[in-house]
């Protein structure tokens, strides 16, 4: 299959980068559709904004003053439901999670049938061991700087999408915790 541009040097990563652009622009569609134009996502992330805001300017105010037993509940009471918020916007996100990762097998699968043991890149270093495997997955020889496409593409994937995300405005609000497997609360123990 002739691809356009096929005699360029470098012609295999690019079409790589710009199919996980292009993936990453459909998921964040298929994220919009599904969670970020919703009227409860809207008001959970402002709930979180909320209350992640109270939490640090209370937290402020108790460095400054000895804390009382009264102080020490109500920021309790705060990160308890700064928690729960950011656990059911993690819910509410694990929805769309499904079709997006069902885009992103197919997109990989039909990459794959592409690129099977091509080439697509050279590594500016000599990477160690777990990272070569990845690196070159599906490859022949013993050049250790050849890069696969699965490995190509599941860095532009997680690069460009969560830049995409940030500049998106769809970025994880700042005091949305560990999702839905938060830390264990040390006062608990």
């Amino acid at each position: 299959m002739a691809y356009p541009f096929s005699d360029f040097k470098y012609s295999d990563g690019l079409t790589v980068v710009g199919i996980s652009f292009c993936t990453a622009i459909v998921c964040e569609a298929i994220s919009w559709v599904l969670i970020y134009r919703t009227n409860s996502y809207k008001n959970l992330r402002s709930s979180i904004d909320k209350a992640s805001k109270k939490l640090e300017t209370m937290k402020t105010d108790s460095n400054k003053i000895n804390i009382k037993k009264s102080k020490t509940k109500k920021i309790d009471r705060v990160e308890t439901s700064l928690k729960e918020s950011s656990r059911d916007l993690s819910l509410f996100k694990f929805k769309s999670g499904g079709v997006v990762a069902l885009v992103l097998f197919v997109v990989f699968g039909l990459l794959n049938s592409l690129f099977e043991g091509k080439v697509v890149a050279k590594l500016p270093f000599k990477p160690f061991g777990l990272v070569m495997k990845m690196s070159h997955r599906g490859l022949q020889g013993n050049d250790p700087t050849d890069c696969s496409m699965a490995f190509l593409y599941f860095l532009c994937s997680i690069s460009i999408r969560t830049n995409l995300q940030k500049f998106l405005g769809f970025a994880p609000p700042r005091g949305a915790g560990a999702g839905l497997f938060p830390m264990p609360d040390p006062k608990t123990s």
